[in-house]
């Protein structure tokens, strides 16, 4: 099976501005942002989507939210709001399977979005 773009940005075969990384994350600029700030942050184990994630992926998950909430205060959006946003399959936006979070701020934010 071959590598999703996120896996290969992982790897380092491609490359991203990177904004923060542990063993267990890597955060980085999104390349066609939807707002003035607009960071992903992503497992490094490949879980395709949310829906498929499974009890054993409990840790991984809980440190990802902790540290995009993290990344958002290092990209100075803790002081006037950030939104999170994690797609679940086509109709929700997901272009890449493999289960990430977008960081977003730097803007009011309309309700509902979409």
């Amino acid at each position: 099976m071959s590598k999703t773009l996120f896996e290969k940005i992982i790897a380092r075969e491609i490359p991203a501005n990177i904004v923060y990384e542990d063993d267990l994350v890597l955060a980085f600029r999104d390349v066609k942002p939807q707002a003035p700030v607009h960071a992903l942050i992503i497992p490094k184990k490949p879980i395709p989507r949310i829906a498929e994630a499974t009890p054993e992926d409990h840790k991984v998950l809980g440190h990802l939210l902790i540290k995009a909430a993290e990344v958002a205060h290092k990209l100075g959006l803790d002081k006037t709001g950030f939104r999170l946003v994690i797609n679940n399959g086509p109709d929700a936006g997901e272009s890449v399977p493999h289960l990430h979070c977008h960081i977003m701020g730097g803007r009011s934010m309309a309700w509902p979005p979409g």
